[in-house]
């Protein structure tokens, strides 16, 4: 009996194929004999754009969609006030001389951080050194708890994740912190990872690019999850350097995880699709190569020191990198503009200065690399944007810090706390890096801005924007 029932559904399977089979035959040569007919095409010819036009369908990429987002929030008890800064580094500073503390002082008052930004946990601790296991504790919780809070958001099951994307600018231990992930939730022993290091704040957005760039390539659907940290635990410099000891002042905790998708059927429930990514490097210039550089001082003590020339380089660069994504996001009247302008700016040799472009006539919402208020100031003065567009970055700094490569993901939290985001807005997201590298992703939202039970704003945004 069930191998009659076995042969008869054998029977059913294969008659509807080769009904599906006919009618696609038959669908094919009626197109074929309409195109021969109104072109004037003989039949094979007809054939063959029929064909061309069919595989260039088939063949185009998916679309990608970012699925969901986690920001990390880490506990209440490891936030750092101003107090508890200073009185860590006033009972660890035995190798800082006065000035330099008065140094640090300077800078951190003037850095647009609040008192509510989040510390390492060595910190609290009561030795307060930083080692090896205090970095994996940092690494470990923020991580672990943003996939935690990503997965459920998503309904993704963790054995459907294709690619694991994790960037860390200064922590690369052994085994890997896509290994860690993939002990922790059990992935699939064929998942592909990637580890990203060395690429500083602007690695967020290279990740998204990447995890974009496997997803396009892919003619099957996949998932990618990408995880955007770093580690400062081991960076906190302690030497007295005033170039490498601006990191200690303004670098704080954060991590965000995000699902990334080409999967056509999850457009209804994405965030966003994106739509334009854009990689621009200028590390063969000597400045910009120098601008953020991990040295070690006359001492040998390592450190990262940020230069003078680090605000100039970011204005630069920024003006070489607007000069090939504008072609790609501004609308044709504003292009024209822009080309006119630049134009008449050649032929002046000089005598007038080429216009810049109003990029808010191609985003509704705009999310700014929040490296420091200095690099906010310098990005508004070089796209000509007033305050109410550069708001999140100064906001994002002031309740989270600079948390590297993940900060325009906390903006983008921002706007989503606020309830600003609506279907068919368009996003930027602009970072800035070491090597000297500037990243832009540039998105389409696909619906409204929805409550967030794992949002970091959730708790402080009725403070925000704070009036100066």
């Amino acid at each position: 009996m069930n191998s009659l029932l076995s042969h008869i559904h054998l029977f059913q399977i294969s008659f509807l194929a080769l009904l599906s089979f006919t009618i696609l035959l038959h669908t094919t040569l009626s197109y074929t004999a309409l195109l021969s007919t109104h072109l004037h095409l003989s039949l094979s010819t007809a054939l063959c754009v029929l064909l061309a036009l069919l595989h260039r369908r088939l063949s185009r990429p998916y679309p990608v969609f970012l699925l969901n987002y986690s920001c990390y929030k880490p506990p209440f008890h490891h936030k750092v006030s101003y107090e508890i800064a200073e009185n860590f580094v006033l009972k660890n500073s035995a190798n800082f001389p006065e000035k330099s503390i008065d140094f640090m002082r300077n800078i951190y008052l003037k850095s647009g951080l609040g008192d509510e930004t989040y510390a390492p946990p060595f910190i609290f601790e009561d030795d307060k050194n930083p080692t090896l296991e205090s970095a994996f504790q940092e690494s470990h919780d923020s991580i672990f708890t943003s996939i935690e809070n990503l997965l459920p958001k998503t309904l993704i099951d963790p054995l459907r994740i294709d690619a694991l994307i994790v960037t860390s600018g200064c922590f690369s231990p052994a085994p890997s912190l896509t290994s860690h992930i993939v002990k922790k939730f059990n992935l699939r022993h064929d998942i592909k990872t990637y580890n990203l290091s060395g690429m500083g704040c602007s690695s967020g957005v290279m990740s998204i690019d990447l995890a974009s760039n496997i997803l396009r390539g892919s003619h099957k659907i996949q998932y990618a999850l990408v995880v955007i940290t770093e580690s400062i635990t081991l960076n906190w410099y302690s030497g007295d350097s005033r170039s490498m000891l601006v990191t200690n002042c303004i670098f704080r905790v954060g991590c965000a995880a995000a699902m990334i998708t080409n999967d056509p059927t999850r457009r209804r429930d994405a965030k966003m699709e994106l739509v334009h990514s854009l990689r621009t490097h200028h590390g063969a210039d000597d400045m910009a190569y120098r601008a953020a550089f991990q040295e070690e001082d006359e001492k040998g003590i390592p450190g990262i020191s940020l230069t003078k020339d680090l605000v100039r380089v970011a204005g630069v660069n920024l003006r070489e990198h607007i000069k090939i994504l504008a072609p790609r996001v501004l609308p044709v009247s504003q292009l024209v503009r822009y080309v006119a302008a630049a134009v008449a700016a050649k032929m002046s040799r000089g005598q007038s200065k080429a216009a810049v472009p109003d990029f808010t006539t191609a985003f509704e919402h705009m999310c700014i690399h929040t490296g420091g208020k200095a690099v906010i100031e310098q990005v508004g003065r070089v796209l000509r944007l007033d305050d109410s567009v550069t708001e999140p970055a100064r906001m994002s700094l002031h309740r989270f810090g600079n948390t590297s490569s993940s900060l325009v993901f906390y903006e983008l939290a921002y706007f989503e706390a606020k309830m600003r985001v609506k279907k068919n807005d368009r996003m930027w997201m602009i970072a800035f890096g070491t090597g000297f590298k500037v990243g832009s992703l540039v998105w389409k939202c696909l619906g409204d801005s929805k409550h967030e039970i794992d949002n970091p704003w959730n708790d402080s945004i009725f403070k925000y924007p704070l009036k100066v």
